[in-house]
């Protein structure tokens, strides 16, 4: 699974469809691939293992040149990175098919078609599909006919482009958890996974929702949704402003990348979850053998990322039942560690070249057998093509894009979701994790975009409270359990583009030394889920309020608190204790945002700090 690119014209098209693929290498991937229907009427394909370079210059030695042609850059799922699990892939010589997501049942579809003659060149899920759209042809002679029948029979997450040799007029398409883009032109239209492979074709796109088939000709389109009906869905004039590197209406890229939040996060799910369960292939093809001998977890990260890692913590040994361990790179790679046996090694970066990261992970590879190595590493980035990425054994790239701001916000979110994903894959392999935990908890995550957009609804709310700290000098927030690690975040935000001292503790410290800073000059900021640590804060908050000390209180709206004298209380949508950690984390990059332009400070660049940290 990755990149599609698609195209029907009048027009060779081979050169659309390569670019479309360099414009998708941010993504990260293995192997690289394109199919055309040549002037004869035949199907050609060239595919090559590393970079799209690799598959331009086999192009430069081999050219193909066609008006219908699909291509595609394949992260592995199953089958190891090589030419033969490479896409696009063929069943006979007239049939084309690129997809991104897992086949959950490929197995079961595998073998029927083996009993039916199929014969198959690649270890990959994606074979089952062309050959079972091909065995579907034979009873259903129209290709969009048969697309629509064949699909009935695929359980998981699938965007797919088809073509064939005999019916050469039209391109199609069929999206169920993964992502798909039409985008519209003149005499030509075309299909990605992505707008930005194709805008330098056209700025017109339509969107195709879950569950619907398209078939795309170059005079125009055709959308069945789910239920077969024939829809129309909204075609939308691409703006400058909706640019990764253009604010748009946003005064500052901070902001517009905490209300990317609940697109971005939708991203990151996309693909990776069944009907009741994670997809443990997204992680790479040997991640369900690797995930059964894990018996330990080590994180390294920094800075944001470490506070992403230390949410995991509690999810890992909650869920999975597996013991972790969670450090700072910059500290763990000067000493002398001691590794448990069969441990799981975990980075965490945004852009997978941070200098401590990177070098921790390189230590721990290092390592012998005999020093007590590590059973694997696996890296969880935003950035495809990135030194961590390229030298982890597993990887599960967010999918954020490009944050702008130096302190990170959807970056974060989007690492937290990951590592939900890889607990409950972890949990579910090694059978520690109940099932209908695991499918409330799916539900859950589907769910979760809309969650976030209520959160961000109280942008407003949030923007009052600023106030409070407008003449501030420090700050001190409070959290239990997961939402401590989020506190210290929100204290980070602060602290990074408000320049006002703030940190974070367990609530449960306070009598330990904090109580004695609070003042009505210090405001407190504490997160409250409606978990079973609720009643113990609400004790923790009743201190600070007995030596004048001002809340503010981001509570569950079912947690029964409300406004007092000193207490601003801000009701939260109401979320899975388990998935609490990331919607908090909302309130306090708002907050952070705020008090930092009513300070007037540079929020996209704060002083002193830099987006990468590439040096020591």
């Amino acid at each position: 699974m990755c990149g599609i690119v698609g195209a029907v014209a009048e027009r060779n098209i081979t050169a659309v469809l390569v670019e479309g693929l360099k414009r998708l290498e941010y993504r990260g991937y293995d192997s690289a691939g394109v199919a055309l229907l040549n002037g004869q009427g035949q199907l050609e394909r060239r595919r090559r293992v590393g970079k799209v370079s690799e598959l331009q210059a086999a192009l430069n030695d081999e050219p193909l040149a066609g008006r219908l042609g699909i291509a595609h850059t394949r992260w592995a799922t199953h089958g190891a990175p090589s030419e033969r699990n490479a896409h696009p892939h063929f069943s006979g010589q007239e049939l084309a098919v690129v997809h991104n997501g897992i086949i959950e049942n490929h197995e079961q579809l595998r073998a029927q078609l083996k009993d039916l003659g199929y014969v198959f060149s690649s270890d990959t899920d994606t074979e089952v599909i062309v050959h079972l759209l091909e065995h579907t042809l034979k009873t259903q002679p129209d290709l969009t006919a048969a697309l629509k029948e064949a699909v009935k029979q695929l359980h998981g997450a699938y965007g797919l482009a088809v073509i064939s040799a005999q019916q050469p007029d039209r391109l199609l398409a069929a999206r169920s958890g993964s992502p798909l883009v039409i985008g519209l032109g003149l005499g030509e239209n075309f299909l990605a996974s992505d707008q930005l492979a194709l805008r330098q074709v056209t700025d017109r796109f339509m969107y195709l929702e879950e569950g619907d088939i398209a078939e795309i000709r170059r005079d125009g389109v055709q959308i069945w949704d789910v239920d077969g009906k024939p829809v129309q869905r909204e075609s939308v004039q691409y703006h400058e402003g909706a640019e990764a590197a253009d604010k748009g209406e946003f005064r500052h890229f901070m902001l517009k990348e905490i209300f990317e939040q609940p697109k971005v996060v939708q991203r990151t799910l996309e693909g990776r979850l069944g009907s009741n369960q994670v997809l443990v292939q997204a992680f790479g093809p040997q991640a369900a053998e690797l995930f059964a001998k894990v018996r330990n977890v080590q994180i390294v990260a920094c800075g944001t990322s470490y506070h992403a890692g230390m949410v995991a913590r509690y999810w890992l040994e909650e869920l999975a039942g597996i013991p972790c361990q969670i450090e700072v790179a910059s500290e763990f790679r000067y000493r002398k560690v001691v590794v448990q046996p069969d441990t799981l090694f975990i980075s965490i970066s945004q852009s997978g070249e941070t200098a401590d990261t990177l070098a921790a992970l390189r230590n721990a590879k290092a390592l012998s057998p005999e020093q007590g190595g590590y059973l694997a590493s696996l890296a969880i980035c935003n950035v495809g093509i990135s030194s961590l990425v390229r030298e982890s054994d597993l990887c599960l790239l967010t999918q954020a894009g490009p944050e702008i701001g130096v302190a990170s916000t959807k970056a974060f979110t989007t690492q937290l979701v990951a590592l939900m994903l890889l607990t409950l894959s972890l949990g579910q392999v090694r059978g520690a994790l109940d099932k209908q935990l695991e499918a409330e908890l799916v539900d859950e995550l589907r769910r979760l975009p809309t969650r976030l957009d209520e959160a961000l609804a109280m942008d407003a709310v949030v923007e009052k409270i600023s106030e409070l700290f407008a003449e501030k000098h420090h700050a001190l927030f409070l959290g239990r359990g997961a939402q401590y690690p989020v506190a210290m975040e929100g204290a980070l935000k602060l602290k990074e583009i408000s320049y006002i001292h703030a940190e974070a503790y367990p609530a449960g410290e306070l009598k330990h030394g904090p109580l004695a800073l609070v003042d009505s000059d210090m405001p407190v900021v504490t997160v409250a889920p409606n978990n079973e640590l609720l009643e113990k804060l609400k004790s923790n908050l009743q201190e600070v309020r007995a030596r004048g000390g001002e809340l503010i209180v981001f509570a569950d709206q079912q947690a029964g608190m409300s406004n007092g004298e000193g207490t601003h209380v801000v009701n939260m949508p109401h979320i899975h204790d388990l998935l609490a950690p990331i919607l908090y984390t909302l309130p306090l990059q708002l907050l952070s945002y705020y008090v930092a332009v009513l300070k007037g400070t540079d929020v996209d660049q704060p002083r002193n700090l830099a987006k990468s940290v590439t040096v020591e």
